[in-house]
């Protein structure tokens, strides 16, 4: 994979943690006290720094194709739950994940719940929801800029592509303070999905001792491969009976949701 693919495909992926990670502490600021929930992002963020620095090093150590054994398998376990998602809200077989609808839900949540402070921090319930918030959706940023990185032996570049996402996503809610509807994130998750799942059969395929042709190149094949069958499965289950078109359902506020 050349570093322009190894950018989009860390971009999209960590633009999608970003998303969810950002409605939930705008909750959280908005109904609650901005100071709690920037604490709690701030100690979420002080977690995620043990553990790259826990992590990082002990990636690295693991030998080549072992470490694409593992990899792709992981991969290909997300990615493949993504695509599946993201066909069945594309066949009209699942909800729509709906950013705004999940702002509201988790505004409503968290302004029924009393205020109690806890030493530092003004609003212990705003702290916790954005803390959880930010380490669940960190640690799949964290976990995607580790294996897209160090199999490509450029941690560095999936490391910006992420900060550029996280940047962009953090830019856009600080500007609106508002949920960050109007990204396409349904369309992004479909296309993280193929994604996903073109890197893991084609890394564990590799660390199990398989030999693409024309190596890197493959992808150029596997990629559109993945995503016309994805596409051929929207079409023929938008004929099967059993869909619906509401939005997803309450997310409660004290449980953020993971990514899918």
């Amino acid at each position: 994979m050349g570093a322009g693919a190894l950018f989009i495909a860390v971009f999209l992926a960590c633009m999608v943690e970003a998303v969810e990670a950002t409605t939930i502490v705008l909750a959280a600021g908005t109904t609650r006290d901005w100071r709690s929930a920037g604490t709690g992002m701030a100690a979420a963020l002080a977690v995620l720094a043990v553990v790259i620095a826990a992590l990082g090093p002990a990636i690295s150590a693991v030998p080549l194709h072992g470490l694409r054994l593992v990899v792709g398998a992981l991969l290909l376990v997300f990615g493949l739950q993504w695509l599946r998602k993201a066909i069945l809200r594309a066949s009209g077989h699942k909800a729509l994940h709906d950013e705004a609808r999940i702002y509201q839900q988790q505004v409503a949540a968290a302004a029924g719940q009393p205020r109690r402070s806890a030493g530092l921090v003004p609003d212990w319930f705003g702290f916790t929801l954005s803390f959880k918030g930010i380490l669940l959706e960190g640690l799949e940023v964290v976990f995607i800029v580790l294996t897209f990185g160090t199999n490509q032996h450029d941690v560095g570049l999936a490391a910006i592509a992420a900060a550029c996402a996280i940047a962009v996503v953090a830019g856009l809610g600080v500007a609106v303070r508002a949920p960050l509807a109007r990204v396409p994130e349904n369309t992004m998750k479909f296309v993280v999905g193929i994604m996903l799942t073109a890197f893991g059969t084609f890394w564990g395929a590799e660390g199990a001792g398989a030999h693409w042709p024309g190596s890197d190149a493959s992808l150029l094949v596997l990629i559109p491969a993945i995503a016309a069958f994805a596409l051929l499965l929207v079409a023929a289950m938008r004929r099967a009976p059993g869909g619906q078109g509401g939005p997803e359902t309450p997310v409660p506020a004290t449980a953020p949701a993971k990514a899918g």
